[in-house]
């Protein structure tokens, strides 16, 4: 899905991701009275005055990371929500969880990459806290980072067809999915894998640092 993966593209699917995560996490938000939520290390005590738009948008200035890594970090933010139900995206957390996927992800893609004192800065958080978002997010996904060409095809075709019917899905009221809700079948999105696809060769690009 090379179009996706254009610079000219790329603008659109962050103003995308960023739309769709803003609706998830205010429509937790609103169910965390029916659904208890755990209180993680990704939580902040308020919420980052700084909008999802906004914060993406800087992380995709300044971490220079290949394209596919923003689509690898959503497919991990899937995979973390689904093995942690307990721990929906809200207002809370989708800063700091925004952050380490695509980290993790420019790792885990791309031969270059910068540290995470870099990334730190970049997310307004200190080293040791970036340190230990890593960490948890890592164990979280049970270590399970490989994403297979099917996968990925797979993520890029559901979010170039949702970013054509975006001005519809602007007029539909958000509803608490299965991803980032316990109980909830998901509307915005929700893949289930085959955890025994094999290896896939990692997308990669050499980037300046």
């Amino acid at each position: 899905m090379a179009e996706l993966e254009s610079p000219t593209v790329m603008p659109r699917l962050i103003g995308f991701l960023s739309s769709l995560l803003q609706r998830v996490a205010e429509a937790n938000d609103l169910n965390r009275g029916f659904h208890p939520q755990k209180i993680s290390v990704f939580h902040g005590l308020t919420r980052p005055t700084i909008s999802i738009q906004t914060y993406l948008e800087r992380i995709f200035k300044y971490a220079n990371c290949s394209p596919s890594c923003y689509i690898v970090a959503y497919v991990y933010l899937d995979r973390f929500t689904q093995r942690q139900p307990a721990l929906p995206i809200n207002s809370f957390n989708v800063h700091r969880l925004l952050i380490t996927s695509v980290m993790v992800s420019a790792k885990f893609m791309d031969d270059m990459y910068y540290n995470n004192a870099y990334y730190a800065k970049v997310g307004g958080i200190s080293t040791t806290e970036m340190n230990f978002l890593e960490v948890d997010f890592l164990f979280g996904l049970g270590f399970h980072l490989n994403v297979t060409p099917t996968t990925f095809h797979t993520y890029c075709s559901y979010l170039q067809r949702e970013m054509m019917l975006q001005p519809q899905l602007n007029n539909i009221a958000a509803e608490p999915s299965s991803l980032y809700s316990a109980g909830r079948s998901s509307k915005l999105l929700h893949f289930c894998f085959n955890e025994d696809e094999s290896s896939h060769q990692q997308q990669q690009q050499q980037l300046a640092v």
